[in-house]
C-alpha cells in the first residue's frame, strides 16, 4: 500500500518538506470509509510526487488537537510543513487531486 501511516510520532518529520496530503480519520466513521478510496488513488497517482497518509484520529489525538480537527474526515493538505488548505467533510478525488496539483 502507497498511503503512508501517519502517527503523532512521525507527523512531522512526513509533512516537513514537499506537499502531504494528510486524511485525519476513524475506523468508525462512515463518511471516512467512503473518503478512503479517493484517498487510496491518490496515494497511487502521486507516488514519488507527494506523499498521501492517513491519520487515525482515536489514536494519534495529540496532532489531531494541535489542529483542531472537530470533524471527521478532515484532509489537509501541507506544503513544505505548512498547511496550505483543509477540506471538511467527504471531498470527491478531483478536488483533491486539484489541491495536490496546486500544491506542488
Amino acid at each position: 500500500m502507497v498511503v503512508e501511516i501517519i502517527t503523532d510520532d512521525n507527523f512531522d518529520e512526513t509533512v516537513k518538506s514537499g506537499v502531504t496530503l494528510v486524511d485525519f480519520w476513524a475506523p468508525w466513521c462512515a463518511p471516512c470509509l467512503i473518503q478512503g478510496p479517493a484517498v487510496e488513488k491518490l496515494a497511487q497517482a502521486y507516488e514519488g510526487k507527494a506523499t498521501v497518509g492517513k491519520l487515525n484520529v482515536d489514536e494519534n489525538n495529540a496532532t489531531a488537537a494541535k489542529f483542531r480537527v472537530m470533524a471527521i474526515p478532515t484532509v489537509m493538505v501541507f506544503k513544505d510543513g505548512e498547511k496550505v488548505q483543509q477540506f471538511i467533510g467527504v471531498q470527491n478525488e478531483h478536488s483533491l487531486k486539484k489541491a495536490l496539483d496546486g500544491a506542488l
